[in-house]
């Protein structure tokens, strides 16, 4: 187990694909975080507080999964541009998680990022130690899921369209 107390450096982890549909409706489903439990791996739901669409400030309850483990985690939209650029940040570990939009002759190319500028919590360094295999089994985990989560938005984007 680590004896991290504060917190921890993380690489920043980043997959993109590119979408045959237009970058509003690509905008439509990144910008939906209820919609995140069907394309993330690791997210089993999400709830906006409140209600009512995303937007700057929102704030969202999530449940994750990995196997049989369960737990929630706090995020704020933290980044609002329409067509552009989506990100919240998990209060609970400090992650900032983004989609950035770009138009293309073919459609839209979608960035995925996570990155953790203020390192990781200290706390959840410990958990994912303890409970997940370890940073870089977790953080391996996390890169594939980027992958599985814009294969996904492919594949309701260009359905949906």
């Amino acid at each position: 187990m680590s004896s991290v107390s504060g917190p921890s450096v993380a690489p920043i982890l980043e997959a993109e694909i590119e979408i045959s549909a237009p970058p509003a409706a690509v905008w439509r489903l990144v910008s939906d975080p209820v919609l995140m439990g069907r394309l993330s791996p690791q997210v089993l739901r999400t709830r906006i507080r409140g209600g009512g669409p995303a937007r700057l400030g929102t704030r969202t309850f999530n449940i994750n999964r990995k196997g049989l483990l369960l737990w929630g985690t706090r995020a704020k939209v933290v980044s609002f541009e329409p067509e552009r650029h989506y990100a919240f940040r998990v209060k609970d570990n400090f992650s900032i998680w983004s989609f950035t939009l770009e138009p293309t002759e073919n459609g839209t190319r979608v960035i995925h990022r996570r990155e953790t500028p203020d390192g990781v919590s200290g706390m959840s360094a410990k958990l994912t130690d303890r409970f997940m295999g370890g940073q870089a089994v977790f953080t391996a985990e996390l890169q594939r899921g980027l992958g599985q989560t814009l294969r996904r938005l492919k594949a309701e984007a260009e359905r949906t369209r």
